[in-house]
């Protein structure tokens, strides 16, 4: 029997600048095990995932994974362009921890009230490769405050976070000082890779970092690690075996 799994998220789930941790997922089922649908969205905070949940529970999944709030921590970092972001994004506030935890519960407790479906948030990549720097600190804090709204919905919390510092840790990488990329950056970014073909990871080479092409949207070790964590809990839930490809993009 197929499983049907939604996964919601922003840009590393919309899979443009990042390597798509939705098809190695796919590859580390068996064949028709799972039915993945893609609910991502560039640049979306928690509260425009919020507004857009209509088209996930008019099609209820069996399964739901939740990737978010990675720029929600961006925005807590100095130089940040919040109120460029607020424009683009159309916030009606200005974001805070107080108001993604919010926007996170409504997210969970609309899905639980709403669907049958079986929950799990993640926690957050790594910001960075600097494990010291604000940038890492930001989303630590932020997974912490993923686990406590999951806690307090009685959903999973799928330990994203923890297994790319413990990656990172192994890997001894350069302390890399995180930039915030421009939108300029973003889009000769997706132009280089969808256009001309450049691979993520030859850019995350080239720049000397381990799990991104950018501090923030995943290469294939990175997006590799989304794969790993999500797919270990489905085996959790009586899914099949999983069976992990052999490249993992290192």
């Amino acid at each position: 029997m197929t499983t049907r799994v939604a996964c919601l998220g922003d840009s590393l789930t919309r899979a443009q600048l990042s390597v798509d941790y939705l098809g190695l997922l796919e590859r580390r089922r068996p064949p028709g095990d799972v039915r993945l649908t893609r609910f991502g969205a560039n640049g979306d905070f928690t509260y425009n995932l919020l507004q857009r949940l209509d088209a996930v529970i008019a099609d209820p999944p069996d399964v739901i994974t939740v990737l978010i709030g990675t720029n929600d921590a961006r925005a807590s970092l100095a130089g940040y362009p919040v109120e460029q972001a607020m424009k683009r994004k159309h916030l009606p506030e200005r974001p805070s921890a107080g108001w993604f935890q919010q926007c996170l519960g409504a997210v969970v407790e609309r899905l639980r009230t709403e669907t049958d479906a079986t929950i799990g948030l993640l926690s957050l990549p790594v910001l960075g490769q600097q494990l010291d720097g604000a940038a890492a600190l930001a989303s630590q804090t932020y997974s912490r405050m993923i686990a406590e709204v999951a806690a307090a919905h009685k959903v999973t919390c799928l330990p994203l976070h923890e297994r790319q510092m413990e990656e990172l840790r192994q890997a001894g990488p350069p302390p890399i000082p995180y930039r915030e990329p421009t939108l300029a950056a973003g889009v000769g970014a997706l132009v280089r890779h969808a256009v001309l073909r450049r691979s993520l990871d030859a850019i995350s080479r080239r720049r000397g970092l381990v799990l991104t092409a950018d501090h923030i949207h995943q290469n294939s070790r990175g997006a590799a690690l989304v794969a790993e964590v999500i797919d270990t809990w489905l085996a959790s839930q009586g899914a099949k075996p999983a069976h992990a490809p052999e490249d993992m993009g290192r």
